[in-house]
């Protein structure tokens, strides 16, 4: 942390998932125009980065992460005319863009695998990771993290490749140093068009254990786990160093890496003050919490407990030596409301606020998920056709179909955890659609837009909008939340999560509360008699006793 203050540790981040964002020409699409549209109610929240997932062209298999083409944009988006436009506005706007890095793998549309997989002598062989088969059968028995198996027959050469997620998203060999460089020189080429930086797709995902042992059997899943041997593989931190040095260097950038098998010690290898790797680790303790026997799929509630342990071990472990990333949602995970606060109209708004001050009253960048600063939940979907994610439809096949759970338990589990949930459109007004499209969207709009949407809720001064507005503005101004430490406090208690961050003798008290029953708040050696209300989610004075129902209040020591 020498020297000057870097732009991102004080920067608000809001995630784009542009497909669901706002369309702009009736095709039931988001797009980089739609975006455009909207840059002056992101400039309102307080955003100072933009966080474009894909927008590059796809045949989307995996909505725009299988990439055919990453110097293109995918035609239902525009053009490159269109997010040339995109860039400038944004930059007009003194606010910066990063876009979204998937490099593990490729859609198996991209020239570099069509040419690989004509023979086995083509010069594009080895840009993927093909393998003999085993004993008649595939290289190892790994998983697909989408189920079924991470291995692909291919007829013509008779040999197997590797798909970690759907058999559309080839794995890349980055063992190739001309992978390597190519991936290189196209980082350069949109830095040079001017973007500030990247978000890396399962970057840690990049190395492979070079004798690919079988996984363990786990999960009431007949494919072996593989994660141990292509999560933080051994040569990882050697290519993210060439990574930077060669590109990231080069640029005022911004970079945080998606860390899948992250823990706080692996976050500083990749990201620590002195790695010379990344900025920052995107880490998933905290929303993969309480699996259940089908992992992530079960209707499990959260445990506090276990939750304030993973939130405090990062805000400890990291403090002096790295930088956190502060997010409740993203595409891949649901709704943080409905997975952590109150779906009930009567708590929603309360716990959406309450979630807020929690999280982004931490050390660290905060992301914000589009449709979180309003509070929108986890779908109401009914049938299996209103889903659109790969992801689960092989999942309910598997489980469903296998006779593992019956339909009515998968769907418990979908709407609990799938992705889609965080995938529909965004909720702009109360007209149809949300007013995100006048035409079909691709996947169906939550019935409560009318009651949870932005018009309404930049209309109203105590809606969840305004209050993360309120929220970030005093972040930025305050020297105690952007370098106070951090103290966890209660840390058994069931219902409260209570810390305390301290800067030059300034002192907050965080305390909020995670149930709908009013709860009593002692903490020893702290008495807030004389502490003055630094914020709360209540429009009424708080108590000094205790806290009522997802109440989350600030206190000045």
């Amino acid at each position: 942390m020498k020297g000057r203050r870097e732009w991102w540790k004080d920067s608000l981040v809001y995630q784009i998932y542009p497909r669901s964002f706002q369309d702009s020409n009736g095709d039931g699409i988001g797009d980089l125009n739609g975006i455009r549209q909207r840059l002056g109610y992101l400039k309102e929240l307080g955003v100072d980065v933009i966080w474009l997932s894909p927008v590059y062209q796809s045949p989307n298999d995996d909505n725009g992460y299988d990439i055919s083409d990453y110097q293109a944009i995918m035609a239902e988006f525009g053009t490159m005319e269109d997010f040339d436009a995109l860039l400038l506005e944004v930059h007009e706007l003194g606010t910066k863009l990063v876009m979204d890095l998937v490099v593990n793998h490729t859609s198996d549309e991209h020239p570099w695998f069509q040419e690989s997989k004509k023979s086995r002598e083509n010069p594009y062989r080895d840009y993927y990771i093909w393998k003999e088969p085993r004993e008649g059968g595939m290289p190892n028995n790994w998983a697909s993290r989408f189920r079924g198996p991470a291995w692909a027959w291919d007829e013509q050469t008779k040999m197997y490749y590797l798909h970690i997620f759907s058999r559309k998203q080839p794995d890349l060999n980055w063992e190739n140093p001309k992978v390597r460089q190519r991936i290189y020189d196209m980082m350069t080429w949109w830095g040079e068009k001017g973007i500030d930086g990247f978000r890396m797709d399962v970057i840690s995902m990049l190395s492979k254990e070079p004798s690919y042992p079988d996984g363990e059997l786990k999960d009431g899943n007949p494919y072996g786990d593989g994660q141990p041997f292509y999560a933080n593989g051994p040569r990882i931190h050697e290519f993210l160093k060439e990574m930077n040095q060669k590109v990231l260097s080069r640029f005022d950038w911004m970079t945080v890496g998606e860390g899948v098998g992250v823990g706080t010690k692996e976050a500083l290898e990749y990201a620590g003050f002195d790695s010379g790797e990344l900025n920052m680790m995107f880490h998933f303790e905290h929303v993969e919490l309480c699996p259940g026997p089908y992992g992530k799929w079960n209707e499990n509630p959260v445990d506090l407990v276990q939750l304030k342990e993973v939130l405090s071990r990062w805000q400890q472990e990291l403090e002096g030596r790295a930088w956190n990333s502060l997010f409740w949602e993203n595409h891949d995970y649901p709704r943080a409301v409905s997975r952590f606060g109150s779906e009930d109209p009567k708590y929603r708004d309360l716990s959406a606020k309450m979630l807020a001050i929690c999280l982004y009253l931490m050390k660290g960048t905060p992301y914000v998920y589009q449709g979180q600063e309003l509070g929108m939940t986890n779908c109401d979907f009914k049938e299996l056709k209103d889903f659109r994610d790969i992801e689960i439809h092989q999942v309910y096949e598997e489980m469903v179909g296998g006779g593992k759970v019956s339909h009515e338990e998968m769907m418990g589990y979908i709407h609990h955890t799938g992705r889609d949930n965080a995938r529909t459109p965004m909720q702009w007004d109360d007209s149809a659609h949300g007013g995100f499209t006048e035409g079909t969207p691709w996947i169906r709009e939550n019935s409560n837009y009318k009651s949870i949407n932005a018009k309404e809720q930049m209309g109203r001064e105590d809606s969840v909008f305004r209050f993360y507005q309120k929220l970030f503005g005093m972040r930025k101004d305050s020297q105690v939340i952007q370098e106070g430490t951090y103290r966890l406090l209660l840390s058994e208690h069931p219902g409260l999560f209570v810390y305390e961050r301290e800067w030059e003798g300034e002192r907050l008290l965080v305390a909020c509360n995670f149930t709908d029953q009013w709860q009593e708040l002692r903490v020893p050696g702290r008495t807030l008699k004389e502490a003055g209300l630094w914020l709360g989610n209540y429009e009424t004075e708080p108590e000094r006793a205790g806290l009522r129902p997802y109440e989350g209040t600030v206190w000045a020591l």
